[in-house]
């Protein structure tokens, strides 16, 4: 996969990267995959609105403007963004409290998370922080999906039997459902098993039937045939017409603002790693470039379009992604087209939809939660690294039980301990050469020596004072049962990539505890910009005569030595 900062002479325009160069001959695949996104994400849209909170337009506002500014602006050919159920799960979890669900006020207060998102991702993007999305860690995503697609699924358990519902976290929500089971109304759960079944059935048949599409279509027909609103909740007038484009209509405060950040953030975590791991995938499944940076332009101006259009955040979408890739699409015109029919439907396609029950989204967004449990990529984590597995346990807890934005809070902290778990306790090792002269690694417990008095030590990580402890213990008692003892200490820093002042002044430390043993203290193989850096704190410690460019060199200045100390080679 090329990428902007490996690719050169590729002089591309600031917009249409994700479009051109189109063939002609692909454009016809271009349009049917356009048509089959629109068939199967107007239905998904709509049911992203029961987790936001938001009115059912406005998953169809997010198929507009942003999805039509990504497609210009972003780099990635393949990447479709609209709604997405994490980030309308972090919206709904956000403004708890703050205003009434559905309300126009509720609306106002979506835009503006999804602008804040936006000045985020374009704050990102000028200071060059994409590569932020490298530190989310796949088993913490995966854990914490796992963990939205639990909450989202038991929070329609109450909207698919037709009862009222309540409470506000997943808990009490299915606890209230339990509560009033007796109030369950047939008319809904027949409709519920209906589409689940239709939906199911034909995913099994092929996967790019529009499922969903047709149980909607089917169910409003249905409805409308058989009056059904006067047994059961149905949606009601929808407007038609286009999106208003005004700034979001709040009541502005500083104390408001306080209260948004945190959940915007949680928004801007979760858009840059799953926009950027998608992305990265399909670059390198077809090996194109696609710029992470130029992505967060694209979805910072999506997320702006959604908040002056009155919708909600968007992100890019796996799902959708698939969609299109599947159905033949492989540049951002299918998704343009996916917007020439979305307006088509605005326009002139809303009336029918205030005869769909509201068991259908419920039955839609269940399904949608169901497909985000990856019990699979959880079964493969255990098996392959149990530890990493109970973060992602950890993570999806704390998404049901908790809340949607402290568990990306807790996702984001989850993996930077767990990086910084593996440069902590780094697992070195002594080098000893074979007969045929290469170097074999064996563990330090084994303290063997390349050559009687000689010892090469192998840090296998930067050099920080988060394990500069470490350094210092495992030479000394290296130093200290050395049989026979040591005349030279050698540190391969082949592997080390930078050298803090706390590890610099370890090292001055072990230099001195060694010189008074009278115990040379050589390093071979340091990188050439990490000697440059290191230069006034090891340089002038050592001595230049101290570093050897490599192994060999080290193994014949110890030979040529015998017990007395020269100077060796300079570099």
């Amino acid at each position: 996969m090329n990428t902007e900062n490996n690719t050169s002479g590729d002089l591309r325009l600031p917009i249409l990267q994700g479009v051109l160069p189109v063939r002609a001959e692909q454009i016809p695949a271009e349009v049917i995959a356009g048509l089959t996104l629109a068939a199967l994400a107007i239905p998904e849209v709509m049911g992203y609105t029961k987790i936001s909170g938001t009115p059912v337009i406005t998953g169809l506002y997010t198929l507009l403007i942003p999805m039509a500014l990504f497609a210009l602006f972003g780099s990635s050919r393949h990447l479709v963004v609209g709604a997405d159920s994490a980030t309308a799960a972090i919206l709904a979890a956000g403004l708890v409290g703050l205003a009434a669900t559905g309300s126009d006020e509720y609306v106002a207060l979506a835009g503006l998370l999804a602008c804040m998102a936006a000045g985020f991702l374009l704050v990102a993007r000028i200071l060059g922080l994409g590569f932020m999305a490298d530190f989310l860690s796949r088993t913490v995503l995966i854990g914490f999906l796992t963990g939205v697609g639990l909450q989202v699924a038991l929070g329609e358990v109450a909207g698919m039997l037709g009862l009222k519902g309540g409470g506000h976290g997943t808990l009490q929500k299915l606890w209230h459902a339990m509560q009033q089971i007796e109030d369950l109304n047939v008319y809904a759960l027949a409709t519920t098993l209906s589409v689940l079944g239709v939906i199911v059935g034909l995913k099994r048949v092929s996967k790019k039937f529009p499922g969903a599409l047709i149980a909607v279509v089917g169910a409003i027909i249905v409805s409308w045939a058989l009056d059904l609103k006067a047994h059961m909740h149905v949606l009601g007038t929808v407007p038609s017409g286009l999106p208003h484009i005004a700034l979001p209509d709040v009541r502005w405060s500083w104390d408001l603002i306080e209260k948004l950040v945190p959940v915007a953030f949680a928004m801007f975590v979760v858009i840059l790693a799953q926009s950027a791991a998608t992305s990265r995938a399909y670059a390198a499944r077809y090996n194109e470039r696609f710029s992470a940076n130029i992505d967060l332009v694209g979805l910072g101006l999506a997320n702006i379009g959604a908040g002056l259009s009155g919708t909600f955040v968007v992100n890019g979408s796996p799902t959708k992604t698939q969609m299109v890739d599947s159905a033949g699409g492989r540049t951002q015109l299918s998704l343009l087209v996916t917007t020439v029919i979305v307006l088509l439907v605005l326009l002139f396609l809303t009336a029918p939809l205030a005869y769909m029950p509201e068991a259908v989204l419920s039955a839609v967004v269940f399904l949608i939660g169901i497909d985000l449990i990856d019990v699979e990529g959880m079964r493969r984590i255990y098996g392959q690294r149990r530890s990493e597995f109970w973060v992602a346990l950890i993570t999806a807890v704390v998404v049901v039980l908790v809340g949607v934005e402290q568990g990306i809070l807790l996702a984001i902290v989850l993996s930077l301990i767990d990086h910084t778990r593996r440069g902590y306790r780094p697992k070195n090792v002594v080098l000893v050469p074979s007969e045929l002269g290469d170097w074999h690694a064996q563990p330090v417990a084994t303290q063997a020596q390349a050559l009687p008095g000689l010892l090469v030590y192998r840090f296998t990580h930067s050099m920080y004072y988060a394990n500069a402890p470490q350094l210092s213990e495992e030479i000394i008692d290296l130093v200290k049962r050395a049989q026979p003892p040591l005349r030279w200490f050698c540190i391969d820093a082949s592997a080390v990539d930078d050298v803090d002042y706390t590890a610099a002044e370890t090292l001055r430390s072990i230099f001195a505890i060694l010189e008074k043993q009278g115990i040379r203290l050589v390093v071979t193989q340091i990188m050439e910009d990490v000697r440059e850096r290191s230069r006034y704190r090891l340089l002038q410690l050592f001595g230049e005569h101290a570093f050897y460019d490599t192994l060999g060199q080290v193994i014949q200045a110890y030979q040529q030595q015998g017990t007395t100390v020269s100077s060796g080679p300079r570099d």
